[in-house]
């Protein structure tokens, strides 16, 4: 029983319990690889798998959408609960933003895309270390040196990365933050240092006064972050954006990264193993 609901668990989380359960009880599959646990990934997968079989209580893709934007609350406090299980002893974390493009650049002047409320309107950036004008939003997000999300957030493409800083004082405190130079503020470290104690290490630019390389393993901790977000790029896709509205987008995000935390927690706590193996069966 324990290791059928392990393997429905991420089809909850996809809004396909239903769908599992009855292909489970009644014929056998192979296992589902880790990387197809979103929902193009699963009904490709089955359908591959179960073809010629009707399967009665297959839903619209309209019906799943809308079900799994009521589901947002919970599916967030599923991730929370899960990486709280992570990071509840650590003292390091990294922090880090990548751009997400909701249409190309051509394209934005026209766009109608997440335009239904006005305090999350898309609009134009620059993401330095791409080199890349977008147009859409930036994913904020802050993760341990091991690989597990802590937090993470939305905001215009516009938005400087240091103003995620501002969210990190009621999420976090009495740790370590590293981030590169974008985060690089002298008042921001102190403010965030004498109000919840968070040091926030990042390298000094070569023309500064008393510059100092970074710590060679401080480097070696930011490229972690760096490592998810080609994870969620590469194996989940998640610049693939097929969302309208800003609440369907923000959800899609959401689903994605507590589709990887939770591959980390069954690496972790039932099969033990690597957290980061997501190129492999769960069953």
């Amino acid at each position: 029983m324990l290791k059928k609901f392990l393997f429905v668990l991420p089809f909850t989380l996809a809004g396909l319990v239903s769908n599992a359960q009855t292909i489970l009880e009644n014929k056998t599959v192979n296992a589902v690889p880790a990387t197809h646990l979103d929902f193009d990934g699963i009904n490709d997968y089955v359908n591959r798998e179960i073809k010629g079989w009707e399967i009665e209580t297959k839903i619209e893709r309209s019906v799943y959408n809308r079900r799994k934007r009521k589901l947002f609350p919970y599916i967030e406090k599923l991730r929370i609960k899960m990486a709280e299980k992570f990071n509840e002893f650590e003292n390091y974390f990294v922090i880090d933003s990548m751009p997400l493009e909701v249409c190309k650049m051509a394209r934005s002047s026209r766009s109608k895309i997440c335009k239904e409320v006005d305090y999350a309107i898309p609009n134009k950036g620059f993401c330095a270390s791409q080199n890349l004008h977008f147009y859409g939003y930036k994913l904020h997000a802050i993760c341990t040196i091991n690989g597990v999300f802590q937090s993470f957030d939305l905001s215009p493409a516009s938005v400087h990365d240091i103003h995620y800083l501002q969210d990190i004082k009621t999420q976090l405190s009495d740790c370590v933050i590293l981030g590169d130079k974008g985060y690089l503020s002298q008042t921001i470290q102190l403010d965030l240092f004498n109000e919840v104690n968070i040091e926030l290490e990042t390298p000094k630019r070569k023309n500064q006064k008393d510059y100092k390389p970074q710590f060679y393993q401080f480097k070696k901790y930011r490229k972690r972050i760096e490592t998810l977000f080609s994870q969620l790029c590469d194996q989940f896709m998640i610049r693939r954006n097929y969302a309208k509205s800003f609440e369907g987008f923000k959800t899609r995000i959401l689903a994605k990264i507590t589709t990887l935390t939770t591959i980390q927690y069954l690496n972790k706590f039932v099969f033990n193993r690597n957290i980061n193996n997501l190129k492999i069966n769960l069953v």
